[in-house]
């Protein structure tokens, strides 16, 4: 009977909806974007299209980065993480936390990261599209469209293959993210 009530006790605190949460998140959400969009809007302005394209492949990687490590981050398992943490491995702990708030950190990675890339990505395609037009003499219907859809699908085609990544290693992705983001945190 206990064991029923502290069930659903648990139950009931894991539906709620986490308003600090979610204030948090976009308020961080509105930061991340307005120092990546001033980065990109200022950098990408006075580069060549050759740079522009580097600079492109750059932020549609971190997308993709973020997406494999929000889907590692959700089908890790915490047990060993568990174990290592006992025995101080060091960024174990991080992993653990990390796992117990899953639900967070895939919600950074994979909805906060990846789509300020996303949009980022096409602000800066915009940008080449313009770019070529002049450089190729072309109009900006057909650039822009190539451009876009470039963009579209090295972004989805590189999130389908990384989740696949992510899920069958799990485990090691968060490892190792954790063990990066211990570096950072014990430089404070």
């Amino acid at each position: 009977m206990k064991k029923e009530i502290k069930t659903q006790i648990e139950r009931k605190k894991r539906e709620r909806i986490n308003y600090k949460w979610i204030i948090k998140i976009v308020i961080a959400t509105f930061i991340i974007s307005l120092l990546f969009s001033l980065l990109s809007e200022t950098v990408i302005r006075d580069v060549n299209v050759y740079i522009a394209i580097i600079i492109l492949i750059v932020i549609i990687s971190i997308g993709i980065l973020f997406d494999m490590i929000g889907v590692a981050v959700t089908a890790a398992d915490i047990e060993p993480f568990h174990s290592m943490s006992s025995r101080k491995v060091n960024g174990a702990k991080i992993a653990v936390n990390f796992k117990k708030n899953a639900d967070k950190v895939s919600s950074f990675c994979n909805d906060v990261i990846g789509d300020i890339c996303g949009i980022i990505s096409g602000t800066v395609g915009v940008t080449i599209a313009l770019s070529l037009t002049k450089v190729l003499n072309i109009p900006l219907l057909i650039s822009s469209l190539i451009v876009t859809s470039l963009i579209a699908s090295l972004t989805i085609g590189g999130k389908a293959i990384f989740k696949s990544v992510a899920i069958n290693k799990s485990n090691e992705i968060l490892y190792e993210f954790a063990k990066i983001i211990n570096m950072f945190k014990k430089q404070k």
